[in-house]
């Protein structure tokens, strides 16, 4: 299985080579990398500087510029277009890590044949699990990280993950040509947050089937470009907006009937959660971004 790894960056150089340095050790040989950059010509420049145009192993290493910061969902697009010859796509962060062998365990999970693509075991500097699959809760339009904060030597349930999740985290995710082929690319007007929310759910309307390999490990730095990591209190303008009103978006796309409600569930958690943090300006934040999702814009932060 040849796959095509796709890697979207911004201004983030060292994050790259620290995550090609760790594909560099993967078990599994047949794949090729595709990195767009997303933060103009001086970071193209910069990035090009440091890679070399394969890995040790021969697998080749190409860079693209983006015409522009098209945002995450367009620039795996780009990736996608790249490398139409592949047999399935790894959607990986820059910044994370994946252990030699999880290439080799997500392959063969989607190899199976009852599944079109393939989450894993996401986990944390500290130790802890991001996320085993993710479950989209849309009467209140919440994204749940299944089993996050558990421990890592803590042994998931495989069948019992594949029942309950409806979407793969995003930062890293197998997905194979079926799986394009019915869901087609990732919906670029979100620009960034949710946007694997929305292409996995498209995709089960199609009949795909999500999978999961429980040890296929990758180590997630999180956060290093876009500052959702910080603390509620803490975060800019564009991670708290686009994540509010993206989940507005993906209601309005995916289960319009439900709009109204869900609409008004939102509001009311958005404004406790941030109230409870006294984390006013984020507060602002989060009721501009609940607004545009209502009215419907779309597209890269204004």
């Amino acid at each position: 299985m040849h796959v095509a790894v796709c890697i979207v960056g911004f201004r983030n150089p060292d994050d790259i080579v620290r995550c090609l340095a760790a594909l560099a050790r993967s078990q599994h040989a047949d794949f090729e990398v595709v990195i767009c950059e997303n933060g103009g010509p001086d970071a193209f420049a910069q990035l090009t500087a440091v890679l070399a145009p394969a890995l040790p192993g021969g697998q080749s290493v190409r860079a693209v510029l983006a015409g522009g910061n098209l945002g995450y969902a367009g620039g795996v697009n780009v990736c996608l277009n790249e490398t139409p010859a592949a047999d399935a796509w790894w959607i990986l962060n820059p910044d994370t890590e994946p252990y030699p062998d999880a290439m080799a365990r997500l392959a063969q999970r989607l190899a199976a044949g009852d599944c079109e693509a393939v989450g894993h075991t996401l986990y944390l500097p500290s130790g802890k699990v991001q996320s085993h699959g993710g479950r989209w809760e849309a009467w209140l339009a919440r994204a749940i990280s299944i089993d996050h904060g558990s421990a890592l030597d803590t042994k998931p349930d495989p069948a019992a993950i594949e029942r309950r999740q409806n979407y793969l985290n995003g930062a890293s995710m197998l997905v194979g040509r079926r799986f394009l082929e019915a869901a087609g690319p990732m919906r670029e007007d979100y620009f960034l947050y949710c946007e694997e929310v929305e292409w996995c759910l498209r995709a089960a309307r199609a009949g795909m089937r999500l999978g999961f390999a429980a040890d296929a490990l990758v180590l997630h730095h999180q956060g290093t470009t876009t500052g959702n990591a910080a603390a509620i209190a803490q975060k800019t303008r564009a991670p708290v907006f686009l994540n509010e009103r993206n989940k507005i978006l993906l209601t309005r796309d995916t289960y319009p009937a439900r709009l109204p409600i869900v609409a008004m569930a939102t509001l009311a958690v958005t404004v406790a959660r941030f109230v409870k943090r006294r984390a006013w300006r984020q507060l602002g934040y989060a009721l501009e971004g609940w607004g545009a999702g209502v009215a419907g814009e779309r597209g890269p932060l204004s």
